[in-house]
């Protein structure tokens, strides 16, 4: 499972149905809700700004860098890209192509960050082969 904090839920469902072509498939309250179309299930979380999330540390929703962040993986990144924007979100570089593939760096309207990645001939096989048993 994955958790996103927000601080508007509404929005955040906008943005998530509409960014990744997502579907609501359970409210908890007015507070929480489940995304299904991903291989895992997706939940936002409203939190207001200035809550304390861990260890003391206020929840801020200004772009921010995270070491945990999404990557979905798509069939055509130049249509999830558009679809992406066109939802809200913000692209914090341009899209770029490596041997494996094509990568595009995006924020949510709320500062959390993720990536939008098509694979290319094959992938991660590019750079990194499987390791034989």
């Amino acid at each position: 499972m994955v958790n996103i904090d927000v601080p508007n839920l509404a929005r955040a469902e906008a943005f998530y149905t509409q960014a990744l072509g997502l579907t609501v498939s359970r409210r908890f309250g007015s507070d929480g809700l489940e995304l299904s179309g991903l291989p895992t299930k997706l939940y936002l979380l409203e939190k207001p700004e200035g809550s304390v999330g861990a260890a003391q540390d206020l929840r801020r929703y200004g772009r921010h860098w995270t070491p945990v962040h999404l990557d979905i993986v798509v069939d055509d990144l130049e249509a999830a890209l558009e679809r992406a924007l066109g939802a809200g979100a913000i692209a914090d570089a341009e899209p770029r192509t490596h041997v494996w593939g094509k990568i595009a760096v995006l924020a949510d309207p709320f500062g959390n960050g993720f990536c939008l990645i098509e694979f290319l001939n094959g992938g991660y096989d590019e750079i990194a082969p499987p390791i034989d048993p």
